[in-house]
């Protein structure tokens, strides 16, 4: 086959791999929230198909699927896509999400400027790491595609062992039946009548305060907020509603874990709950073994590194 055909087969297999991302975004990883930033959407999606497009050529490398030399041309492609999604694109928003969110900064142009410096900071920091590691090449330039590679690849070592670390502990508090509280149903009906009577609060106090704004405005045009007693009674129904609108807020999250919860329980009675709860007593106890093993193995000899 040649470099077109090649070409055909690598695009139609990333565009299957980006909308399988997108799908995977929606439906996996955020299918509880109602909020979707398209942005966010699309640059994992992009990140998702390039990174299934690697794993694909990879395979295509040991197959002998495409020809050779339109290979390394996709590779070196993607290669260089996926560092600039990785290196460039997902820092840049992440800082410039985290900056548009305190809604005080500036405008765009303040915020992006910031993003932009934020960058700069995350840039040479990455940079840096691989300082102490040996792997600058004389072969190769400073700034080499080498060069980002290998920094990736101590990040992403770091990155993978502290996910494992967590994964250890998270796994068996998610699926093990002792860590489920018990939720009975006239719990979660007792805080959703809570919630709905907090919310009513609300409406009132808001009613009551439109109405008291337009009764001094009525008895007094313009020259209503110089009387203390009326601006005392407005600010006193602000500071109302603001505190039943947190606690309607902590209302909220409590009836969602608590109904969270629920599922668990019902989730824990099935066959696949209690084949994941086995699962996370023998690797608990799987975990206990090996900490033994370590803690009285020494570090220094050939069999601890097997």
């Amino acid at each position: 086959m040649g470099l077109l055909e090649d070409s055909v087969i690598i695009v139609v297999s990333q565009l299957f791999f980006f909308v399988g991302g997108w799908i995977f975004f929606v439906k996996q990883l955020f299918k509880d929230y109602e909020v979707h930033h398209r942005l966010v959407q699309l640059i994992f999606s992009i990140t998702f198909a390039l990174s299934c497009t690697l794993f694909e050529l990879i395979i295509f490398e040991i197959l002998g699927v495409l020809d050779p030399s339109s290979r390394y041309i996709h590779w070196l492609i993607v290669l260089t896509m996926i560092l600039f999604m990785t290196i460039v694109c997902t820092p840049f928003y992440i800082g410039y999400f985290i900056i548009s969110n305190f809604g005080m900064i500036g405008g765009k142009i303040v915020q992006r400027v910031m993003s932009f410096c934020i960058w700069l900071l995350y840039l040479y920091l990455f940079w840096r790491v691989g300082d102490p590691f040996p792997i600058i090449s004389p072969r190769h330039g400073t700034f080499s595609m080498e060069q980002a590679i290998s920094r990736i690849g101590v990040v992403g070592v770091t990155v993978m062992a502290l996910l494992s670390g967590f994964g250890a502990v998270n796994y068996p508090y998610t699926s093990m039946a002792l860590f489920i509280r018990p939720v009975k149903r006239s719990d979660i009906q007792g805080v959703e009548k809570k919630l709905l009577q907090t919310l009513d609060m609300v409406l009132v106090k808001k009613r009551r305060l439109a109405v008291t704004k337009r009764d001094n405005v009525l008895s007094n045009p313009g020259f209503w907020n110089m009387f203390p007693g009326s601006k005392n009674v407005v600010n006193t129904l602000l500071e109302e509603i603001v505190s039943l609108v947190e606690l309607s807020r902590h209302l909220f999250l409590e009836v969602a874990e608590l109904r969270t919860m629920e599922e668990r329980v019902e989730w824990s009675k099935s066959w696949r709950g209690k084949y994941f709860n086995f699962l996370g007593y023998f690797f608990s106890l799987y975990c206990i073994w090996k900490i033994f093993i370590v803690r009285n193995k020494p570090l220094t000899s050939p069999s601890s590194f097997q």
